[in-house]
């Protein structure tokens, strides 16, 4: 008997990625005529021209060749120098990879360090990649809700009750995406102990580290916990290089190791003039002057959008000191789903704005909105927002 192959064959685990909502959102607005997008969360600056000047110049010098697998030496010793100038924490460069921005960093965590059978803590609401790359390592994924009454930081007393002899990661974000919430060193500490108490992994994504308001600061959780810690971190953010890929990722012995390895495969190595250009971004301080600028004008915009939102009927914002998103709450009189209100908004307003559902079923009643957009644009969306929202 010939054996008749069927003419196309998907394996099984990639139907278990779920198509993000936001680009579904996005497709449908293209559609449509005089939008203006709340949504992405991309800076909407262009890269320092310090940087791109090194870039230019590394191509010029012959940086268009393999790197080592982990990236380039004087870069991995870079970011190390960074973590000890701004954290003062030591960090060995053989600890650390470069990677194609967070999104690499975390996929690499994910798959070298969880299989079927274990467990990955992650928190609901949270950025859309983290339950995707659990499914694809086969892991059973426990969601921890984030709380409004708790300004959207874990709770590690909920954090403990979760953990079981098969929980092998802990999942954190902060500031966060979706909410622009910051953690305090109070809770680090506590999620840091728990992990060294119970043997468990942090995975923490921290690429919103320098976007942060009304005096909140920063704490890197590998300063607390660092060797139970994966810390993914990115370029694209802070020194708006989303179109260069360029991230890194700092884990302990063994981790790191395998995380290399399994990057070899992947692709190899980053960009070797990228990387190259990652060093001026680093160690000049033009570069830092414009990170700073940027941070001006991100304070500014959200002062904007607050102001607004407290003015707008049938919607209540959490009041964020991270990244560049304001959480918004729906008005449960409003009967509407998040992606409901959404839709509706983007119908009747032509704005843009992503559906909390989009992060997590803990999102429902909220919304997420991006200020990552010119402020003209910006006060435009609002306005349009205030009078759809006040027609109701």
């Amino acid at each position: 008997m010939r054996y008749k192959r069927r003419k196309y064959f998907m394996a099984g685990r990639i139907n278990l990625i779920q198509r993000s909502k936001i680009r579904e959102l996005f497709e449908k607005a293209r559609r449509m005529k005089n939008v203006i997008s709340l949504g992405i969360g991309e800076p909407d600056f262009d890269t320092p021209e310090i940087i791109k000047e090194a870039a230019k110049r590394a191509l010029d010098e012959g940086y268009t060749h393999y790197t080592p697998n982990a990236g380039i030496p004087e870069f991995r010793e870079a970011i190390a120098e960074y973590y000890k100038d701004f954290y003062r924490v030591d960090i060995d460069p053989d600890n650390i990879i470069v990677t194609a921005g967070a999104y690499e960093a975390t996929y690499l965590a994910f798959e070298s360090l969880l299989e079927e059978g274990d467990d990955v803590i992650i928190p609901d609401p949270a950025f859309v990649c983290y339950a995707e790359d659990a499914k694809i390592s086969e892991a059973g994924i426990l969601r921890i809700p984030l709380r409004p009454e708790n300004g959207f930081r874990m709770d590690p007393d909920e954090v403990v009750e979760l953990v079981t002899k098969r929980t092998r990661m802990i999942v954190m974000n902060y500031p966060n995406n979706p909410t622009g919430a910051t953690l305090d060193k109070e809770t680090a500490k506590a999620i840091a102990d728990i992990a060294k108490d119970y043997n468990i992994y942090i995975l923490s994504d921290e690429p919103y580290e320098h976007f942060l308001y009304e005096g909140a600061r920063h704490h890197p959780m590998i300063k607390y916990a660092p060797d139970n810690t994966i810390l993914a971190n990115s370029f694209s953010k802070t020194f708006a290089m989303t179109g260069w890929r360029l991230g890194f990722a700092i884990a302990p012995g063994q981790v790191i190791h395998d995380m290399i390895k399994l990057h070899a495969y992947i692709i190899g190595n980053a960009a070797s003039f990228v990387q190259i250009a990652g060093i001026t971004a680093l160690r000049d301080k033009r570069s830092w002057d414009a990170v700073k600028e940027m941070r001006e004008v991100y304070s500014k915009r959200r002062k904007t959008v607050l102001r607004y939102l407290n003015e707008m009927p049938h919607i209540e914002p959490f009041r964020p000191k991270g990244a560049f998103y304001v959480w918004a709450r729906i008005d449960p009189e409003l009967d509407m789903s998040s992606e409901d209100f959404a839709n509706w908004l983007l119908e009747n307003s032509g704005v843009v704005v992503i559906p909390g559902t989009a992060f997590g079923k803990h999102g429902e009643g909220w919304i997420r909105i991006s200020y990552a957009t010119k402020m003209d644009l910006l006060t435009e969306a609002m306005e349009r927002m205030k009078a759809a929202l006040e027609g109701l």
